[in-house]
C-alpha cells in the first residue's frame, strides 16, 4: 500500500494547478456543513426521546452521562469532515471513490439516531434491533473509509480512528439496550 505525501501541487493526473485557497476554504465549509447537517438532523430525535422513553430504560452500566455525547459527537463531525476534506483536496484518482465510501457512511449516521431514538416507541424492542443492524454497517463503512482514506491522506485516516472508536463502544450500548428493554 503507497502512502501520498500531504502536500499535492497537482490535481489528477499531475496535470491541474492546485486547487485554490478560496475553494480550499468553500470546500472545507461544505464538508462541515454536510456534517453537521446530519448532526442536527440526528439531534431531532434525540431530544425528542432522550427525555422520553429513553430516561426510563435499562442502560448499559458503562454508559456515559448524557451531557457527554454533545461534546464527543460535536468532535467527531468536526474530525469528519476534515477528514474528508483532506482528501478531496489531494485530488487524486482515489479520492472519489474514498469520498463515495464516506458519504455512504455518513448516511448510514444518520439513520442510527432515528431509528434507535424515535422508532422505540412505535416499534418497541425491535427498532433498537433494526438500530444495532445499522450501527454494524455503520462501522464496516467507516473501517471502509478509513482504508480508503489512508493511503490517500494518512492524517484523514488518523482522524477517523475516534469515530470508530466511539461508534464501536456505542454499539456496545445498542446491544445492551436492544437485549434489556
Amino acid at each position: 500500500m503507497k502512502f501520498l505525501p500531504e502536500e499535492s501541487s497537482y490535481m489528477p493526473g499531475g496535470t491541474g494547478p492546485k486547487r485554490g485557497p478560496g475553494g480550499q476554504v468553500v470546500a472545507l465549509v461544505l464538508f462541515l456543513a454536510a456534517s453537521y447537517l446530519v448532526a442536527w438532523l440526528g439531534a431531532f430525535s434525540t431530544m425528542a426521546n432522550v427525555d422520553g422513553w429513553y430516561v426510563d430504560a435499562d442502560k448499559a452500566p458503562w454508559s456515559p452521562p448524557n451531557w457527554l455525547f454533545g461534546p464527543v459527537w460535536t468532535f467527531l463531525y468536526t474530525a469528519m469532515a476534515v477528514a474528508a476534506w483532506l482528501v478531496w483536496r489531494r485530488g487524486v484518482p482515489a479520492s472519489r471513490p474514498a469520498l463515495v465510501t464516506y458519504g455512504i457512511q455518513l448516511f448510514l449516521n444518520l439513520l442510527w439516531t432515528p431509528t434507535f431514538f424515535s422508532l422505540y416507541p412505535v416499534m418497541g424492542t425491535a427498532a433498537l434491533w433494526l438500530a444495532f443492524a445499522i450501527i454494524l454497517a455503520l462501522i464496516v463503512a467507516v473501517t471502509f473509509t478509513v482504508v480508503r482514506f489512508g493511503p490517500i491522506s494518512r492524517l484523514a485516516g488518523l482522524l477517523l480512528l475516534p469515530y470508530i472508536t466511539w461508534i464501536v463502544f456505542a454499539s456496545s450500548l445498542n446491544l445492551w439496550a436492544a437485549l434489556n428493554n
